[in-house]
């Protein structure tokens, strides 16, 4: 039986605005759950549903067998991590992580206990006589997590705890994070917006959008088998380049989903051939318009056949290089609207415009590669790294 387990789950506020849709959501006993999306997704609103903080409009969450739907926050037996640390300037370490302890009458002695256990996974045994003005945004968010795990709760919730950190250090407390919820085992729902984030530390991933539920699944296979175009382009840093294109064959057979000769993607006014095993997957739309999209990691730069760009700007990373380009292909309108990632790129289009034409698309190439802004190069793609979506309601083409 799930430790959490939410069906259904709807909130629409006062004004008539659905802030989560329908939501449905298992977390195992232990396991490690991310919601992830842009914000007003309705993440944030689903995780204070389930720690009680907002009222429900329709649905249910139950932990284990027990439905808590009317359950006070304080008898739910779930621990909160907020995004700001909300500890008391005046008291010490310890105190700070005792102080749920101490309001509950705990025992002396099992309130020290716990206090040392959680200083002890947390590397905090030697601050615990300091004032939270004398720690790290590192070590006030440790302390802010002492004070949940001395709770010992059933329910671990996480609503963007490292947001307040710069990147060095978010990176750092991502394993430490990871570290702690499997020394203790308790199931957790954490919060974010940051897709590596998500796709680093959860076992599962939940995507939202609008208040809808995307896609639930390991990143592995949000990575892999993207649902639909939102997911593809919110999945993955970079993100997906994805084009209007046509799948057609010469000497077609005329029978829909059967070629009788090799079937081709018209990007452009270029072509892109698909084996068997690829056609088969689309064959449904011989003759038709798709949305294909390609990683810019699946664009390798090569002298034979494939898609001929021109470049328009080149970041030089150290480990790789990014490339911009402009290919003779249109980019997917849906794709535009729905990639929560476009943003990234904004700076180096805005670069790529006062060289010549903004780009669109890009491609994650060996740093030793020679590509120069203003020339032309050749993109090999192995088709089976393709994916294609249909261009009306933007779900995935599985075959």
């Amino acid at each position: 039986m799930a430790a959490i387990s939410i069906r259904e789950l709807t909130k629409v506020y006062a004004t008539g605005v659905k802030a989560l849709d329908a939501l449905d959501l298992d977390v195992a006993d232990g396991e490690f759950v991310v919601l992830v999306g842009p914000s007003g997704c309705g993440k944030t609103t689903a995780l204070r549903m389930v720690a009680g903080l907002e009222r429900i409009t329709s649905g249910t969450i139950s932990f284990g067998d027990r439905v808590v739907n009317d359950v006070s926050p304080r008898h739910r037996d779930v621990a909160m991590v907020f995004q700001n640390y909300a500890l008391y300037p005046h008291l010490t370490v310890y105190q700070n992580i005792g102080f749920a302890l101490e309001n509950k009458k705990v025992e002396r002695a099992e309130r020290d206990r716990r206090i040392r256990s959680a200083a002890g996974i947390l590397g905090l045994g030697d601050l615990l006589g300091r004032k939270p003005k004398q720690l790290s945004g590192g070590q006030r968010q440790r302390v802010a997590m002492g004070r949940a795990i001395v709770r010992e709760p059933s329910v671990f919730l996480m609503d963007e705890p490292l947001s307040n950190l710069d990147a060095k250090l978010r990176v750092q407390m991502r394993s430490e994070v990871l570290r702690v919820h499997r020394s203790i085992g308790a199931a957790t729902l954490y919060v974010t917006h940051d897709q590596t984030e998500a796709m680093t530390m959860g076992d599962r991933v939940a995507v939202l959008q609008g208040g809808v539920l995307q896609q639930y699944d390991t990143p592995r296979t949000l990575y892999d088998r993207p649902a639909n175009v939102f997911v593809a382009t919110f999945i993955g840093s970079p993100a997906m380049n994805l084009y209007e294109a046509g799948l057609s064959a010469d000497g077609a057979s005329g029978v829909p989903g059967r070629f009788d000769s090799r079937p081709t993607v018209v990007l452009g006014s270029q072509r892109l051939d698909l084996p068997a095993p690829v056609a088969a997957r689309v064959a449904a739309y011989q003759g038709r318009k798709v949305v294909v999209g390609v990683r810019p990691e699946d664009l390798v730069v090569s002298s034979g056949p494939g898609l001929v760009a021109e470049v328009r700007l080149v970041e030089v990373l150290g480990s790789e290089q990014h490339v911009y380009f402009w290919l003779d292909a249109t980019p997917a309108a849906q794709a535009a609207a729905a990639s929560a990632a476009a943003a990234a790129a904004d700076e180096a289009a805005e670069a790529a415009i006062l060289m010549g034409g903004a780009p669109n698309g890009m491609a994650r190439v060996d740093p030793h590669t020679p590509v120069k802004p203003g020339g032309r190069v050749t993109f090999t793609v192995d088709p089976a790294r393709l994916y294609f979506f249909d261009p009306d309601t933007g779900q995935a083409i599985t075959g």
